[in-house]
């Protein structure tokens, strides 16, 4: 009796208990289909792919026509050259606002609640529907990348690849910053109104319309202060690398647009993860 109480013991120890051996698939398994629902339910509405490009497109199209050549670079383009970046960057920013607005609708269609009631944890909630929203961003704002040559600039086909990194980095970073803002709130009006006043004015004042030099003091105080200018500059550099672009180095302008992507990440996480949190 003795011998065979060790030897259950023994196999104890070895073998992990059923929870652990289906924590790590459920874990993955979660976010690869949430991952794939985002991407999946995005393209199926073809209004809001419409909406999502050609909004920033005519924002280009018409500034870089009114402003036409008042502003002009070292390599002698106009102002449609210099907002071309912002105009990606706000790509970026309405696929990430359209992205958290889906985490307000599902919890009134109901399936927010049906995935929490799942036994996996809620940071593969948060992480599959910032993928998905991430993965949507970066494909609209790199399909903007083969607009560089109607600038009528050189293009450094090599450094592309930098430049999408930059944008899946942006993507990601915002999209938490949303899916934060998204859980606490329970209406599309109030996230709306996080929209104006978060979301717009750190597009607005992140060098994307206007640059840093120039501003006024505290306009300019605010502008280094915003995270997304340094993703803003490290994608004009990416995109223009011949181009002399003031501001913080390209180490720098990723460091804080990575470190703000987690941050912003670790706050989603932890939101969806209180017992307080309404789904």
């Amino acid at each position: 009796m003795a011998d065979h109480s060790m030897t259950a013991t023994a196999d104890e120890r070895v073998l992990p208990r059923p929870d652990e051996q289906l924590a790590r698939p459920s874990f993955w398994l979660s976010v690869t289909a949430l991952w794939l629902r985002e991407v999946r339910g995005f393209y199926r509405q073809r209004a809001r792919v419409l909406a999502g490009i050609a909004t920033p497109l005519i924002f280009w199209a018409v500034l870089g026509s009114g402003f036409g050549s008042s502003m002009r670079s070292s390599s002698g383009g106009g102002y449609s050259e210099f907002f071309f970046p912002g105009a990606v960057a706000l790509v970026v920013l309405f696929a990430s606002i359209f992205s958290s607005i889906s985490i307000i609708e599902d919890r009134r269609e109901g399936f927010l609640l049906s995935v929490l009631a799942a036994p996996v944890p809620r940071s593969s909630v948060v992480l599959g529907k910032i993928l998905g929203a991430t993965t949507i961003g970066g494909i609209q704002g790199a399909a903007f990348l083969p607009l560089i040559p109607l600038l009528s600039l050189p293009v450094a086909w090599s450094a592309l690849p930098e430049a999408t990194a930059i944008i899946l980095a942006m993507a990601f970073s915002l999209t938490s910053l949303g899916f934060y803002f998204a859980w606490k709130l329970n209406s599309m009006q109030g996230f709306h109104s996080v929209m104006n006043m978060v979301f717009m004015p750190m597009w607005l004042l992140s060098g994307a319309f206007f640059p840093v030099e120039g501003a006024s003091s505290w306009i300019g105080w605010l502008m280094t202060a915003n995270p997304m200018t340094y993703g803003v500059t490290a994608l004009r550099r990416a995109m223009f690398p011949g181009q002399m672009i003031a501001g913080p180095s390209q180490a720098v302008c990723w460091a804080v647009t990575l470190g703000f992507g987690l941050l912003c990440f670790a706050l989603a996480a932890r939101q969806a993860s209180k017992p307080s949190a309404e789904a």
